[in-house]
């Protein structure tokens, strides 16, 4: 990991010392002096990492959100999903990108996965418009959704984005009716129905994603009605002021839980899922698996009576009166 977060850089000097000090003797031949001194800067190095970590601010929320080592929809398929099996093309315009979606297995769980990738490396990331889904991308998702349904494959949902394509070809071609479309026939689909916030979930092109029987946010994940910056741009006209917006928006999943905006939370290993990509995986594909197994046991009729509910009941609570 090179890439060092603004509230992280108190750590990069005891980084530097254990380096050193593990390259100044040959592997085998650390004395015992060495090694003490090389334990005990790690210990100070680990203790630092938990305290930064337990004391973050919502902006410093978003920073880890966006982390570029964070793992994508992409590590995620290949690292969890076996057999994968993509499907292109919303068969009417043209193939989206920034959405994936297809087929494969989670363990041995036949399972229809729909994800948002960013891409990591610029030209990466402009292939996949920086995570920015145009209508044909959801309209690809609610096709191989609705294939899913009729095959009776349950759904694992994987958001990262900070929001919908905004560009006036997308809108041209029906974005917010997409979105809208998406909204309406998840509320339908007769499958189990799993979503997780994985790094980003900005603004209506998450939410478009997001009725699920169950929505989980990764620990250091942010879920948001709008992104910190365009919040910004609207009520102060300066996207500068973004880490005041990020203040009050209530974007992390403590508050999101508290409001019954998501069912649960998954926690990453110390310090974020970007040193340990890993093992964030695995920790959430344990959860989702748990999930599925628990929804495959309730009726269709009771899922989608229950997911219209959930739904239904949202903005009836506030943090104050929680």
């Amino acid at each position: 990991m090179e890439h060092k977060l603004e509230f992280e850089k108190s750590l990069t000097d005891l980084e530097n010392k254990i380096k050193e000090l593990k390259g100044s003797a040959k592997p085998g031949e650390l004395s015992d002096a060495l090694k003490n001194e090389i334990g005990a800067l790690e210990k100070e190095y680990s203790t630092s990492l938990q305290d930064i970590y337990k004391n973050l601010n919502p902006w410093d929320r978003v920073q880890l959100a966006r982390h570029p080592d964070r793992p994508h929809t992409l590590d995620f398929i290949q690292n969890m999903v076996r057999d994968f099996h993509e499907v292109f093309g919303d068969q009417r315009y043209a193939d989206d990108k920034a959405m994936i979606a297809g087929f494969g297995y989670i363990n041995d769980l036949k399972v229809c996965l729909v994800g948002i990738e960013k891409g990591r490396k610029t030209k990466d990331k402009i292939y996949r418009n920086f995570g920015m889904v145009r209508p044909e991308g959801y309209r690809k998702a609610l096709r191989v959704m609705r294939l899913a349904e009729q095959f009776k494959i349950p759904i694992v949902i994987l958001i990262d984005t900070p929001g919908a394509y905004p560009g006036v070809g997308a809108e041209e071609r029906g974005q917010s009716q997409a979105i809208a479309e998406n909204l309406a026939e998840m509320f339908t689909l007769k499958v189990p129905i799993v979503a997780t916030v994985i790094g980003e979930g900005g603004s209506g092109g998450a939410l478009a994603l997001g009725i699920a029987d169950s929505v989980m946010m990764m620990e250091y994940a942010v879920y948001s009605v709008i992104s910190p910056e365009s919040c910004a741009s609207i009520l102060w006209s300066d996207p500068r002021k973004a880490e005041m917006a990020a203040n009050s928006l209530k974007l992390d999943p403590q508050n999101t839980l508290k409001l019954g905006i998501i069912d649960s939370i998954i926690s990453e290993p110390v310090g974020g899922a970007h040193r340990e990509q890993k093992q964030a995986i695995e920790m959430v594909q344990v959860r989702v698996v748990e999930m599925l197994n628990g929804l495959s046991r309730v009726t269709i009729p009771e899922l989608l009576e229950k997911r219209f509910k959930k739904f239904r009941q949202m903005g009836n609570r506030t943090l104050e009166n929680i």
